[in-house]
């Protein structure tokens, strides 16, 4: 997938901070330091996003606008890389704080296709923090999820095969999870076409 150009639009800080305009969003969810920044650079092929080594340092909403270099069904959306759940530096307080921010764009966002990607660590399948997560989005029964696996170079591919069937399992999900590597640029491809796939409006 080419991209033509990617633009830092705003970090919102509530939900009257986020645009209106009608473009399709989507949403990156998922711990602190599952590498949600880390994935959207690889992702356009540039910087965009800012990455951290110290988990929970994100604490706005963060939206990049995509524009897409001639394609036939979608042309331009936004990214939105969402405060990570899990952990945050400042405590429970700051976490709750976090939580409520993600609840307000999830209940806020302007009407048209929306997207999910939760992303998670092939590493650890079955956490508590994600397998909760993945409960409650799957409660948004007017947005599209999938659960995307970073750090998929960490393992063998042997490893790999037994992580994401167990990721698959502890998910309950009816679909793969998508292996991907930012460091390695693995899986982008097939990224792409997963998030024009959840962007495309049903017939």
């Amino acid at each position: 997938m080419k991209v033509a150009d990617v633009d830092f639009v705003r970090s919102a800080a509530s939900a009257a901070d986020l645009p209106r305009d009608p473009l399709p969003q989507v949403a990156f969810v998922g711990r602190s330091n599952v590498g949600k920044s880390t994935l959207i650079n690889a992702l356009v092929k540039r910087t965009v996003a800012r990455t951290s080594a110290a988990p929970g340092k994100t604490r706005l909403i963060n939206l990049f606008r995509v524009t897409l270099a001639s394609h036939p069904i979608l042309d331009r959306f936004y990214l939105v890389d969402l405060p990570g759940y899990g952990y945050a530096r400042g405590g429970e307080q700051t976490q709750a704080e976090f939580d409520l921010l993600v609840r307000d764009y999830f209940d806020t966002r302007p009407q048209g296709p929306a997207a999910v990607l939760q992303l998670v660590d092939i590493r650890h399948p079955g956490l508590t923090h994600d397998v909760a997560a993945h409960a409650w989005l799957a409660t948004l029964a007017d947005r599209r999820c999938a659960v995307i696996a970073t750090k998929s170079d960490k393992l063998s591919r042997t490893e790999r095969v037994r992580a994401l069937q167990e990721w698959k399992k502890t998910m309950s999900l009816e679909v793969p999870v998508l292996p991907v590597s930012a460091a390695k640029g693995d899986g982008m491809e097939d990224l792409w076409k997963l998030i024009v796939t959840l962007l495309t409006p049903r017939a």
